[in-house]
């Protein structure tokens, strides 16, 4: 049967001897068993476990719930190479989107034809949403942005514009984001986001992310870096 000694699988893996013995001292993934000097050795039973949590891991779960869910009776090792199937299928959907506006444009470009601000915002948004949001979320707030009427939609915007004046109002005005006033205000714009997301926590997650990686880029329709720092302080109190 053949073994391997910390160092060398964290070689052949990429992973440091430091992850390594940090997955074994929170008794996530330790080696079965151990040289007569004390030393860590893996089998291959230790690999397959290894490869379920590094997919897990890629698949943004913490190590915490990795933990728990390969300890669960219920866990199925199968479930998680479908489930990394899934996702990468959709970043390759999302990848040949983006592939097929850059082909257009750069037709355009080719033929010294002139290239509209529209397309190039169009290709932004593409690149942008390809970081954070999968095309079956991308998919999922389009239909839901589809169920709603031109008027329902300009009536969003403008309730949206003037939460963003008043949320900016008691910051200006120095309000704690722990006061009733912004409290209220921020349970205002966790309703208005579920609107459009459904509530799906995945993709609150992924426009959180974006927001806060992203201060003053124009797909944040209004809301600049401080802003969102300030209103994200109230929603634990929602």
């Amino acid at each position: 049967m053949k073994v391997w000694k910390v160092g060398e699988l964290a070689k052949q893996t990429g992973l440091t001897v430091r992850t390594l013995h940090h997955y074994d001292q929170i008794g996530l993934f330790s080696p079965s068993q151990h040289t007569n000097s004390g030393h860590r050795i893996y089998t291959e039973a230790d690999i397959a476990k290894l490869q379920q949590i590094t997919s897990l891991k890629q698949l943004g779960f913490a190590l915490e719930e990795i933990k728990e869910m390969i300890e669960s009776p219920s866990f199925k090792p199968d479930e998680v190479i479908r489930i990394q199937l899934e996702r990468l299928n959709e970043q390759i959907q999302m990848q040949e989107n983006l592939r097929s506006k850059l082909l257009d444009i750069n037709q355009l470009l080719t033929a010294k034809q002139e290239v509209s601000a529209e397309q190039f915002i169009k290709l932004i948004e593409v690149i942008n949403m390809n970081n954070y949001l999968t095309q079956e979320q991308i998919d999922k707030m389009k239909k839901r942005g589809e169920g709603f009427s031109p008027e329902d939609k300009k009536k969003h915007d403008k309730e949206w514009s003037e939460l963003l004046s008043k949320i900016r109002e008691e910051l200006g005005k120095g309000t704690p984001a722990e006061s009733p006033e912004v409290v209220k205000l921020a349970k205002q714009w966790i309703d208005m986001t579920n609107k459009f997301t459904g509530g799906d926590p995945e993709i609150v997650k992924a426009a959180e992310r974006f927001h806060a990686e992203n201060p003053g880029n124009p797909l944040q329709y209004g809301v600049d870096g401080e802003l969102y720092k300030y209103i994200k302080k109230a929603f634990p109190k929602v």
